[in-house]
Order: structure tokens, then C-alpha cells, then sequence
């Protein structure tokens, strides 16, 4: 007899915070279903429209930079009105770069120096005026017997690390070019 009590004791016991669970759910579940719907009208009116921003000049911009309207006007994409202004700019990005010089330098070294050169140009591309993008581009079109574009990358090289690690080298190739002529 204690055992049957027991059993029903524990069925009672486990039913009892289902039960409660069921109903805080439906509770739950009607207010997240509010929430739903106060989103939907929401989205059906763009937000974009209260906030336009004002990308017009100051005031004293003439006044102040009388010399930037004819800058600008170099920098124009075309002369229709929905284009004007726009300027394109090419991604800067010094980590593709630098992905850029690892795989250049890993076809140099198994001696595929075209594949080398356009990583290398790659990483011009990313990040202009890189140092070591410019030398080893340099050293490139040297192997493959551009000499001019190999001296454009030497120097290019040379002006911005004058003296950097890899000044001597290029010193000696814009040496090499010199006594060939």
C-alpha cells in the first residue's frame, strides 16, 4: 500500500511544474507574439527616411579653401549629375599585401618568376609604395629582362627605404643598368 501511495505520490509531484511550465509558455509565447507584431509595423516604414544626413559644404568653405573646387573637378568620374563627385578608390589592404609578397616569394623561389611578379604587383596594388613589394618586383622584371621597368622598381625602392635592407643590392642593379648602356 505505501508503495502504490509513493508512486502517485511522485506522478502528482512530477506533473505539477509541467504544468506550470505549460502555462508560463503560453504566456511567454503571447508576448513574444506582440513583440512580432510591433516589429512587422515597424518594418513597413523605412527608417531610412528620418535619417538623411546633410553632405553639403559649410557655409565658408569657399571662403576658406578658395583653391578646392578646381581640385575636386579633377577627380570627377563624369559629367552627368548622378555621377558627379564620385570618386573610385582601390582597396587598401596591407594584409593581402603582405599575402601577397608570401606567395611571390614562394614562386621565386621555385623560379616561376611571372607568377612572382604579379603577386608582387598584387601587393603594389593593396598597399602602394611597399618596400619590399617594390624590390622584389624590381628583382622580377630584372630575371625576366625588363631592365627599364626593373630601374623603375630599384628606385622606387630606393625612395622609400634609402637605406634600407635592401639598398646595397639595388644600388649595384642601378649600377649593373648604368655600365650596360
Amino acid at each position: 500500500m505505501r508503495i502504490r501511495f509513493l508512486i502517485v505520490s511522485l506522478a502528482l509531484l512530477t506533473t505539477l511544474p509541467l504544468a506550470q511550465d505549460a502555462s508560463d509558455k503560453t504566456a511567454s509565447d503571447k508576448a513574444a507574439s506582440a513583440k512580432a507584431a510591433a516589429r512587422n509595423r515597424e518594418a513597413e516604414v523605412s527608417s531610412s527616411l528620418d535619417t538623411r544626413i546633410d553632405i553639403s559644404a559649410p557655409k565658408d568653405d569657399a571662403k576658406n579653401h578658395p583653391a578646392s573646387k578646381s581640385a575636386v573637378t579633377d577627380l570627377d568620374v563624369s559629367d552627368s549629375p548622378d555621377t558627379s563627385g564620385v570618386q573610385e578608390f582601390h582597396a587598401w589592404n596591407p594584409m593581402k599585401a603582405m599575402k601577397d609578397i608570401e606567395v611571390g616569394d614562394y614562386y621565386f623561389r621555385r623560379k616561376n618568376y611571372r607568377g612572382a611578379l604579379e603577386r608582387y604587383k598584387d601587393a603594389l596594388y593593396y598597399k602602394d609604395n611597399d618596400a619590399v613589394a617594390s624590390f622584389r618586383l624590381a628583382v622580377c622584371e630584372e630575371k625576366l629582362g625588363d631592365k627599364t621597368e626593373a630601374r623603375k622598381y630599384y628606385e622606387q625602392y630606393l625612395k622609400i627605404l634609402p637605406e634600407g635592407p635592401f639598398a646595397k643590392d639595388a644600388h649595384a642593379a642601378l649600377d649593373r643598368f648604368a655600365k650596360a648602356q
